[in-house]
């Protein structure tokens, strides 16, 4: 049966209250992406679907203020409210601004409505998985699109592989999910915000309430940002669909005799130095990198080889320089860079500001299109136990008027 359009008029909720633990220090839903954070992207994706009417958002206590105020929130988002610890208590936290909503301006019969709930850091999802998730649960009650697992699933117990899972009937679930709701209060009633278990999504909530759970294809292109890998995905897709090109770049560099440090292009006097063939600046050579990247011209190392060709000592800055001149002789010029240094030692936040704004004249940028974080907790290898330094950027280019 062909569901009813007509029928599939539907609200969302979109969770943004995560705390970003996997990310390496970085607020995943505050990336920036070509000036804008994540989460706006996401936003604007289940806006244009034509079938949502009202977005509410659901984030942390702390970011609610500012978050209301942000310039970019759509216009068809109709509320900011605080979230919970854990998911379930975020989605009834919107479910419940829904449902103030409805009882302020006086809507009734809207149990049949659909409601879709959607991770914000997904900011890849189409309108057309969007508004078939909404078609579907309008017809089914609920809805959920899933992806067929292609890797061969193994099971592991101590280290060693116990068994090989037949992963035919197997599936990754993605969001938006969608639901009556009806059948969303209904599960809140039998399993409230706050009570055991702990449901890693609603169709999970569904399913121990004996609420069938109808599955569409999904899109293999609708990443959940999860690890700093996930991000830079995100960044590279969203930036290609704006015309413009993104490279990603990498480098580390292990502590050497000496000081100062170089960092970002900024002195850090009584800090080691970082051992290398130039002045040692992991962040500008991640940065160089990545623009180089972008552009297609191979890497820093194969540019400046260490050799007699490349003085011992250079300042990267001059690198630098060498290779905006390379970039903006293929068309293109920076962007927009987001870089994160990974280091136990030293201590950088009174340094990234100043990082920050050295590499934004170093690429004749605005000081709002570079943004500069660092991770320096729970860490492992040379960065973790204090050996070293590295560091990961992303540059997005777009072409020279």
């Amino acid at each position: 049966m062909t569901p009813d359009r007509t029928a599939a008029v539907a609200d969302a909720i979109v969770v943004a209250a995560g705390s970003s633990a996997r990310m390496g220090g970085t607020d995943k839903l505050a990336a920036p992406i070509d000036g804008r954070p994540l989460l706006a992207w996401t936003l604007e994706a289940i806006a244009a679907a034509r079938m949502v009417s009202r977005l509410v958002v659901v984030t942390a206590p702390a970011r609610v203020d500012a978050l209301r105020d942000a310039a970019w929130l759509p216009a068809s988002v109709a509320s900011v409210v605080a979230g919970g610890d854990r998911r379930q208590a975020s989605v009834a936290a919107g479910l419940a601004e829904l449902d103030r909503l409805d009882a302020a301006s006086g809507t009734a019969n809207v149990d049949d409505r659909v409601v879709l709930v959607h991770d914000g850091a997904r900011p890849l999802v189409s309108t057309a998985l969007v508004e078939a998730v909404a078609e579907a649960a309008a017809a089914h009650g609920a809805a959920i699109p899933v992806v067929p697992i292609g890797e061969t699933v193994k099971r592991i117990e101590e280290g060693r592989v116990t068994a090989t899972i037949d992963r035919t009937p197997l599936a990754t679930a993605q969001t938006p999910q969608g639901v009556r709701r009806s059948l969303l209060r209904a599960a809140f009633e039998r399993f409230g915000p706050d009570a055991e278990p702990i449901f890693t999504d609603e169709a999970a909530l569904l399913e121990a309430c004996s609420i069938p759970v109808h599955v569409i294809d999904g899109d293999p292109g609708n990443v959940k940002v999860t690890l700093p890998a996930d991000l830079a995905r995100a960044q590279a897709a969203l930036s290609t669909r704006n015309g413009a090109r993104t490279g990603i770049g990498h480098d580390s560099h292990p502590f050497g005799p000496g000081a100062p440090l170089i960092l970002g292009g900024v002195t850090i006097e009584r800090a080691p130095r970082l051992h290398g063939h130039s002045d040692g600046d992991v962040a500008l050579h991640a940065v160089c990198d990545a623009l180089l990247g972008a552009a297609g011209l191979g890497d820093l190392g194969r540019l400046f080889p260490a050799g007699p060709g490349t003085p011992e000592g250079i300042a990267s800055g001059t690198l630098m320089e060498e290779v905006l001149r390379g970039v903006e002789g293929t068309g293109w010029r920076p962007a927009s860079v987001d870089l994160t240094i990974v280091a136990a030692r030293p201590k950088l936040g009174s340094r990234l500001d100043a990082i920050r704004e050295a590499i934004a004249r170093a690429l004749g940028l605005e000081t709002a299109r570079v943004n500069v974080k660092a991770s320096t907790g729970n860490l492992a290898g040379m960065e973790g136990a204090g050996r070293g330094i590295s560091a990961i950027a992303i540059a997005v280019l777009e072409p020279v008027p």
